[in-house]
């Protein structure tokens, strides 16, 4: 399949055309005509979850990076990056990016580690968002900033790009086999679990030290708290049962709120998750990959290796126990929630739905519309059952120009309270900015989900956005970029 299946979304003609197509794929999502500006923008409204005010509607949500250092601290083009989101004028940043809470749970060599050598410069990347949302807005009243906090459990890849060290919760037959997890490889046992929350504990006090407001504490995209969630196989007190799966977080919460009373906490959880999907064999060809197919799951059924998914059918969703996860956060007193979806490793077009695959994806088995409307709907049924929690969506990148008109809708018509923007803000940081002053969008600036963010750092090579930030571009890294995807053409 090639990507001119589907209609470009430079091809619909204004909002009509938009909603047209959207018509054609059987779609009713919100769209409003026009994008105000100024304080009446429903995308401009401020609004205050546990305690903390957040002056406008906008979230930058935490981004894995690729450019540290070996020892896990930050480097001139993370403070580059964290200086664009400042400059973005969210008054939102959810996480800033992934920072594991020790060394040998980063997804590459070169994540960010919050260790004790490392806490001042990441207090600078802090500081530096601070400034640079002061010189951009004039005020940094309204400002809430997390950090993300994660092990990346099945997807470690501390010491080599090339090389899973994974440390896994249970086997799961069909990422087992997609990923080389071998029959005998060992499950991390109670206590291992019981040193990593003493572990996230330290790094949320040093977080709290750097004076962030809160932590995330990541749930998602297929990563080690997501994968207790999807637990149910596990043995012991940390599986089966949704209290054993929800336990890590229920600890982490106690011993955070013990050791740092006033350190808010919040969560970015995969809400629901589909089995993995890989290219159609029958329709790949060298160097051109075919479109997403399920990979065999049918040995598996009814599937129990997912979190709200479908068990009959898990190329569909079930958002039970999603709403049961949710009333035990409302439990716990976290009501701050970034909701995402599915994994990038494996089902990139539920998580991150996109014109083009990264190098190691697939083409789109469906107009990445639907799967922009999958996002929308299920934190719209979410904010419905739970009208007290402050959610923030995500999926938002693909819709391009027409980006604003959605998001304005969405919120003002209550099916989210806030608008995430990852891939859209390291091509077009100013793009909240300019929404929210009523001056329209810069389309030459527009990420257009090329994918080179992800095929980059796949290849070992720091991500940015090659196509159209001339700082990447202009870099010795596209040209190594160019070559690696040169080579996987002719592969």
């Amino acid at each position: 399949m090639k990507y001119g299946e589907f209609p470009k979304i430079t091809a619909l003609h204004g909002v009509a055309g938009f909603r047209a197509h959207l018509a054609t794929l059987g779609i009713d999502m919100p769209c409003d005509d026009i994008v105000a500006g100024g304080a009446d923008s429903p995308l401009a409204a401020p609004l205050t979850v546990d305690g903390m005010t957040i002056g406008n509607r906008f979230c930058i949500h935490p981004m894995e990076g690729w450019d540290g250092t070996r020892d896990g601290a930050p480097t001139d083009n993370t403070a580059r990056r964290w200086r664009r989101f400042g400059e973005s004028g969210a008054k939102l940043i959810f996480g800033g990016e992934a920072v594991a809470v020790r060394p040998d749970g980063r997804a590459n060599p070169l994540q960010l580690v919050m260790t004790e050598a490392n806490q001042g410069a990441i207090a600078g990347l802090r500081d530096t968002v601070i400034a640079a949302h002061r010189d951009a807005m004039g005020s940094v009243d309204g400002l809430v900033m997390g950090l993300q906090l994660t092990h990346s459990g099945r997807f470690c890849k501390p010491n080599d790009n090339r090389r899973f060290e994974q440390q896994i919760l249970y086997h799961h037959p069909v990422l087992d086999r997609k990923f080389g997890t071998a029959p005998d490889h060992p499950l991390m046992g109670d206590d291992d679990i019981r040193r990593l929350i003493d572990d996230y504990i330290i790094a949320a006090r040093r977080a709290a030290a750097c004076g962030f407001d809160f932590v995330d504490l990541k749930h998602c995209h297929g990563y080690l708290g997501h994968e207790f969630l999807s637990a149910k196989t596990r043995p012991g007190a940390f599986g089966g049962s949704l209290e054993n799966r929800t336990r890590f977080v229920r600890e982490l919460v106690a011993g955070i709120r013990a050791a740092c009373p006033d350190l808010k906490l919040a969560m970015r959880v995969s809400a629901i998750d589909l089995v993995s999907y890989r290219p159609d064999p029958a329709r790949s060809l060298p160097g051109a990959l075919g479109p997403g197919v399920p990979d065999d799951a049918s040995a598996a059924l009814p599937y129990a290796y997912g979190f709200g998914t479908d068990p009959d059918d898990p190329t569909a969703f079930d958002l039970s126990e999603t709403f049961a996860l949710f009333e035990i956060l409302r439990t716990l007193g976290i009501k701050l929630v970034n909701v995402t979806l599915g994994s990038p490793y494996y089902n990139p077009h539920v998580t991150r739905p996109a014109s083009y695959p990264p190098s190691d994806g697939y083409h789109p088995p469906e107009d990445p519309l639907v799967g922009v409307m999958r996002h929308l709907e299920v934190v719209r049924q979410l904010k419905a059952r739970f009208p007290d929690f402050c959610l923030i969506g995500s999926g938002y990148t693909y819709l391009q120009e027409f980006l604003p008109h959605v998001a304005q809708a969405v919120v003002r018509q209550g099916w989210t309270d806030m608008v995430g923007l990852g891939r859209m803000v390291l091509s077009y940081p100013e793009l909240p900015r300019d929404v929210l002053a009523g001056n329209g969008s810069q389309k030459k600036k527009i990420c257009r989900t090329f994918s080179d963010c992800t095929t980059a750092p796949r290849n070992g090579i720091v991500s940015g956005c090659y196509p159209l930030d001339a700082f990447y571009k202009q870099s010795d890294e596209f040209k190594q970029l160019a070559a690696a995807k040169k080579a996987a053409k002719s592969a």
